[in-house]
């Protein structure tokens, strides 16, 4: 079995997902082209150096439909005789195009990958490709389907959270952010995204407000109490399947629940001989991977089983893991983990997380990868876990080894 190893990961800065964010006119395959072209020129790459492009994109329809991933590469500076596959796993597909990109080098399907992902939610709105499990009567009513955001506040109801825990966590990550901006912890990976005349759109992470405090947050309403209480009544739903909540306590809001951002992000993976090719020194091994189902109404607690899986088929222990990125989807997906594995909050999400930044849904799973390896080497730690929730009852995760 080959090792796999990181060689490079890179990111652009996440947009406002809207129409005045700052990459607004930029196209889903016209970003993606120019993060692959990113990875390749700062890594001295020919054009036909790796196997495939393995792209992550969650709402693949209009501009990010039709293999979203070859449509990138022939827009970028690789060479044609590269393809492309476009994968969506939801949230984690940036993960997961990782994760699969990691396993066929150490099955010894190629030598090299470029995997990562794209979400332009700007651009095309989060749920306009539609989805059975929301639209298909008989699949909604038999796996009793809320939205995720009364899922996030299930999560809550069940295990305690307030609303203070959770605005609270929303202002340390909105802190912690501002502070690895401050201190320059993105600038190994961040590029800046330019127009067509080399002129600067973007270089910093545009969502971010470092001014929130919980004051602030106290005065928003809950997002997702209308949905749940009154129309169409969510709530209702959720308490048939789960009869021993008596209310489900909504504590979730704009201000605790991950931005709607545009944004890309690329890993460079690649077995021994590749980095030998090309002059390249492995930063990370890609230990392990794993995926999982879950419940699919509560739906966002898929970290925590995950992470189990991960850590018994691997014979590690949760203290094996120096530092953790667990995805901000929502303030109780981190409580819930942190809660579950007992582990210290300053372990977890150093420098601020999608509540702070951002979650570009296809994106955001190669993103927290690249996170994870660059704080890990500014901190001289060996071993880190990534991890995210996932629409419809799921859980990813894959761990990494400095070399």
């Amino acid at each position: 079995m080959n090792e796999a190893y990181i060689y490079d990961a890179l990111r652009t800065p996440r947009g406002k997902g809207r129409k005045d964010g700052a990459l607004h006119e930029v196209t889903s395959v016209r970003l993606s082209a120019l993060t692959l072209n990113a990875i390749k020129a700062r890594n001295n790459l020919d054009g036909h150096a790796v196997e495939d492009v393995i792209w992550g994109n969650v709402t693949q329809v209009m501009e990010q439909g039709g293999c979203l991933a070859r449509s990138a590469v022939l827009a970028s500076d690789l060479d044609e005789c590269i393809p492309g596959l476009a994968i969506n796993r939801f949230c984690a597909s940036g993960m997961e195009a990782v994760n699969l990109a990691a396993n066929q080098v150490k099955g010894g399907a190629g030598d090299g990958y470029i995997a990562g992902g794209v979400e332009m939610m700007g651009r095309v709105a989060m749920g306009s490709d539609g989805a059975a499990i929301a639209v298909d009567p008989s699949l909604a009513m038999d796996t009793y389907f809320v939205p995720q955001g009364i899922s996030a506040d299930i999560i809550a109801t069940e295990y305690g959270f307030t609303r203070d825990q959770a605005d609270a966590l929303a202002v340390e990550s909105q802190r912690r952010a501002k502070a690895a901006w401050d201190d320059n912890r993105f600038a190994k990976s961040v590029i800046t995204v330019e127009d067509q005349n080399g002129l600067a759109i973007l270089d910093h992470d545009e969502y971010m407000r470092p001014g929130t405090d919980m004051q602030a947050l106290g005065a928003l309403n809950a997002s997702f109490q209308q949905m749940g209480e009154v129309m169409p009544g969510f709530d209702k739903v959720a308490m048939l399947k789960y009869p021993h909540l008596e209310r489900i306590n909504h504590i979730h809001h704009a201000g605790n629940s991950s931005g709607i951002v545009d944004g890309a992000a690329a890993v460079l993976i690649g077995n021994k001989e590749f980095g030998e090719r090309y002059g390249l020194k492995p930063r990370a091994r890609i230990k392990a991977t794993a995926k999982i189902g879950t419940d699919p109404t509560i739906m966002l607690t898929g970290p925590v089983p995950v992470t189990e899986k991960i850590l018994a088929d691997n014979g590690m222990a949760i203290s094996d893991i120096n530092l953790f990125e667990v995805n901000e989807a929502f303030a109780s997906v981190v409580l819930r983990f942190q809660q579950a594995f007992d582990v210290d909050p300053e372990l977890v999400n150093v420098n601020g997380g999608s509540i702070a930044m951002g979650h570009p849904l296809g994106a955001t799973g190669a993103i927290i990868i690249g996170t994870l390896l660059d704080e890990l080497e500014r901190q001289d730690k060996e071993v880190g876990l990534a991890t995210l929730c996932i629409a419809s009852g799921m859980g990813a995760a894959t761990v990494i080894e400095r070399v």
